[in-house]
């Protein structure tokens, strides 16, 4: 094994990466329950739920997640040795069912997105991939890793109740609700933060998983004695702004349920292009693949930086296999249609523990595939008792920010612009877009044009077209 996963040689043990796995799944399991209430509540155009009924069935969507998640996860970490994992991408479950099933049925919007990852591996395979991902500036690297450690912090701090959206007013967001910081929820994430701050500072190991635990059963006591009860009702309505995110902490009255996996194939591969025009179908496989090709790259790069495994010009290791299997993925998600599968930020929170090989991906893996049946486990642990070690990890990330050179005008601006778009626009490919297109603009105005890489062009162009997608689309129709 050590040999396999080189752990020694990377400075790591087995403890390490199986407690780093273990953490990875605690911070990301989430998505086993999120990712129903985003795919499986919302009806086609047809008006039929995923699996062609008139009714959602949210515990095939959730056995399907992680099974997936589990089978691609441990892929990762056996052919690319890399402490990555992988699940169903928020936001991009969210595009393709809101925008791509409105126009189309389950199944054929599913279609799309087992072409798109199919031709994302068609450009890893041909080497167009890696070619583009050593066309950027190694500094503008460095400002993706921060960017998106900003975009976790934050993610952590909305999910915990403590950044919450305005309902009125020019200000966006504020702190909980009306200023103020209401209900015992986030008064068991500000103990959760504060925890695992300072264990992390006294240079506890395991100070993430620790605080995850303790945390958790703190919630579980606040609960039983106060009886705080969920945010949202049976509707999707927030019917208690001071309850708890996703899940209700609580001990389980069972242990194991049997998984549904009946959603496996319900894929119709082609039937997009016959429901819709052609040419709409392929901007959406071309939206979705965009947004799926650049995420997975900063994602890779920021977990490679955190973990020290990055080389000079800041490529982790076995870079072609860590896009293989992530174009693999994507399609795998949606063969199973739970939507295209793609790597998680939140394995950083592992790298903070320690995981520094691919075996923690593997503990992750198996961890989503005990999930398919232990699914009343995955919720008992609340977001407020999870988000802590987003919030942590993120600081941990910002701490690159000091290789950037903030004299160098044409590469600090950017810097900047990545690195604050991806929180302001919660999305890590419109910070990465941003960063390329104004690289590109401020060469030429300076006269350097000649600096900027062919690729590093196309792809400019290319973000071009994606920002501008929406009236290109009009245009053509």
């Amino acid at each position: 094994m050590d040999t396999f996963f080189e752990i020694s040689s990377r400075g790591s043990t087995v403890a390490r990466e199986v407690r780093g796995g273990v953490v990875t799944f605690i911070t990301m399991a989430y998505i086993i329950v999120l990712n129903p209430l985003i795919i499986g509540t919302v009806p086609d155009v047809d008006g039929n739920f995923l699996g062609g009924g008139s009714a959602p069935d949210l515990a095939a969507v959730a056995a399907c997640t992680a099974l997936v998640a589990g089978v691609v996860t441990i892929l990762m970490g056996a052919v690319a040795n890399f402490p990555l994992a992988l699940a169903t991408g928020l936001g991009l479950n969210a595009f393709v069912a809101f925008t791509v099933a409105a126009q189309m049925s389950w199944p054929e919007a599913m279609g799309l997105v087992v072409l798109e990852g199919l031709l994302i591996l068609v450009l890893v395979l041909t080497g167009f991939r890696k070619a583009v991902f050593e066309a950027v500036p190694a500094q503008l690297k460095t400002a993706i890793s921060v960017g998106i450690g900003l975009f976790i912090a934050l993610i952590g701090l909305v999910d915990a109740g403590v950044v919450r959206r305005t309902a009125v007013g020019p200000v966006p967001v504020e702190l909980g609700l009306g200023g103020q910081l209401q209900g015992w929820p986030v008064l068991v994430f500000c103990l959760g933060l504060f925890l695992v701050m300072a264990l992390y500072a006294r240079g506890v190991r395991g100070a993430i998983l620790i605080a995850i635990v303790v945390t958790t059963a703190v919630a579980i006591a606040v609960e039983a004695l106060a009886d705080v009860g969920p945010t949202t009702g049976p509707s999707g309505k927030v019917v208690n702004p001071t309850g708890w995110g996703l899940n209700v902490p609580a001990l389980p009255d069972r242990v194991v349920a049997t998984p549904d996996f009946s959603l496996i194939g319900e894929v119709s591969l082609f039937g997009a292009f016959s429901r819709v025009a052609v040419v709409t179908a392929l901007l959406l496989v071309f939206t979705l693949m965009l947004a799926d090709f650049f995420d997975t790259m900063g994602t890779m790069t920021a977990i490679g930086a955190e973990a020290g495994l990055n080389d000079e010009e800041g490529a982790p290791p076995r870079a072609q296999r860590i896009l293989v299997v992530d174009s693999v993925a994507a399609a795998a998600g949606g063969a199973a249609s739970v939507s295209s599968n793609t790597s998680y930020i939140e394995s950083a929170s592992g790298v903070g523990e320690g995981a520094r090989t691919g075996l923690a991906s593997v503990v992750t893996g198996v961890c989503f595939l005990l999930a398919t049946v232990l699914s009343p486990l995955v919720g008992v642990i609340p977001y407020e008792a999870a988000t802590p070690a987003l919030v942590l990890v993120g600081f941990l990330m910002m701490t690159q920010v000091r290789r950037i050179d903030w004299n160098e005008v044409e590469i600090a601006l950017p810097a900047f612009l990545t690195i604050v778009l991806m929180p302001f626009t919660y999305s890590i490919t419109a910070g990465i877009g941003a960063g390329f297109v104004s690289f590109a603009v401020l060469k030429t105005v300076l006269g350097k044009a000649r600096d900027v890489r062919p690729l590093m062009w196309l792809v400019a162009g290319l973000f071009v077209v994606y920002f501008a997608v929406e009236p290109i689309g009009g245009l053509l129709s």
